[in-house]
């Protein structure tokens, strides 16, 4: 719950839309049907409109029922986290209250823009540059993995998607992997997939090094 409100007060996100999106993305990853491919559409198209391209496919309700259907809605979707407008404006609320309503309005702007540019980069720059240790066009970038929260490690998440940690290699590091395994050992949160279960594998590299 404390999950789904953060996320509703800093980025407006519906759990269940959101899902949807994401597995509609990874069932046609790059070809036909993803919604965001910057192999299909061009980087640029990716990097600065993929918000829009999220809505398109986030407000269909055929795609959300087939892609989301395990995640009913409940009642706190109903009454909060299924309008989006509300949290945002708690959000940006809370920000005036903490420092004011001119540097309070100021922090949103550069959270909603930080957040849009680095949410294109994952799509954008996660699939046309960096490593491919397994095959597939996403890449892994560790430089922007240390700016998503381990997100950068694109290649890897296609690898293993159900994977919680993102960081496959030695070399390689999931900033938020630190947080999960705190909040797992606290009790506050479930890893259902510990250890990375690789759906796509390259001969080359047959043994995950932790």
């Amino acid at each position: 719950m404390a999950c789904r409100i953060v996320l509703w007060i800093t980025t407006g996100i519906e759990p269940r839309q959101w899902v949807a999106v994401h597995r509609k993305h990874h069932a046609h990853t790059d070809e036909d049907g993803d919604p965001h491919s910057p192999v299909l559409r061009g980087y640029a198209a990716v990097q600065f409109g993929n918000v829009g391209m999220y809505r398109k496919v986030a407000n269909d309700p055929a795609t959300v029922a087939r892609y989301a259907r395990d995640i009913p809605q409940d009642r706190w979707d109903r009454l909060f986290f299924d309008h989006a407008l509300f949290g945002l404006a708690i959000g940006i609320g809370l920000l005036c209250l903490m420092f004011g309503w001119e540097l309070g309005l100021l922090a949103a702007a550069v959270h909603t823009v930080t957040y849009l540019l680095l949410n294109g980069a994952i799509n954008a720059v996660g699939h046309r540059y960096g490593r491919r240790p397994y095959p597939g066009f996403a890449t892994n970038s560790q430089w922007l993995a240390w700016m998503t929260a381990g997100e950068g490690l694109h290649n890897n998440h296609h690898a293993a998607p159900t994977s919680a940690h993102l960081a496959l290699a030695r070399h390689e590091f999931d900033p938020a992997w630190p947080a999960i395994s705190v909040g797992r050992r606290l009790g506050w949160l479930t890893v259902r997939h510990p250890a990375p279960r690789l759906t796509i594998h390259d001969p080359e590299r047959t043994k995950v090094a932790a």
